[in-house]
């Protein structure tokens, strides 16, 4: 492979590590290249970003290389974060939101046994919009964050609290889930 594939392929491999960031090591071991080289490769980015009109830096902390925002920019970052979302939410988490309102407190996996699929994103995207957030740990191994929704969500939806929730049938058919869901979630439009 050549430099210019492999900067872009660290490149994604920063990206995708997120916060927890990745090591030369991780780096290393995944491109099978020496660490010499991934320390070369990673100096090249990082001198691309600061010397390229980039919104993004390289930091490094205890060995671990992580990708973040350039500070200069921070005040627009703040100005998102503080704007209300206008964006609908997505099927996915529309119905990640109505299993944690109907069975709260529940962890990731059980909500991913009910929906057939990973949750990871939705559930971030909930997170991030205050309508669901960490109730607790449940006993048991790994001890798993328990989920449930937030007074954010009860006011959202003009509820004083989560007994107010429209019961659900519990014979139903996938078809009947989400028009369920739908029609509870009609009112976010």
């Amino acid at each position: 492979m050549e430099m210019n594939e492999l900067k872009g392929i660290i490149e994604g491999l920063l990206f995708a590590s997120g916060d927890d960031g990745i090591t030369v090591k991780q780096i290393s071991d995944t491109l099978d290249i020496e660490q010499e080289a991934v320390y070369h490769l990673l100096e090249e980015l990082s001198f691309d970003y600061e010397h390229v009109n980039r919104g993004i830096g390289l930091m490094i902390d205890e060995d671990v290389y992580v990708l973040t925002t350039k500070t200069e920019h921070s005040a627009y970052i703040k100005k998102m974060y503080a704007s209300p979302h206008t964006s609908k939410l997505s099927q996915a988490a529309l119905e990640t939101l109505a299993i944690i309102a109907y069975e709260q407190p529940i962890t990731r996996v059980e909500i991913e046994e009910i929906r057939g699929v990973k949750t990871d994103r939705p559930l971030q995207t909930l997170i991030a919009r205050s309508l669901v957030e960490e109730k607790g740990r449940k006993d048991g191994v790994g001890r798993p964050i328990l989920y449930g929704t937030t007074s954010t969500f009860l006011t959202f939806f003009g509820f004083t609290s989560i007994e107010e929730l429209p019961p659900l049938e519990h014979s139903f058919n996938q078809d009947e889930m989400e028009q369920e869901a739908n029609a509870l979630f009609d009112q976010m439009e």
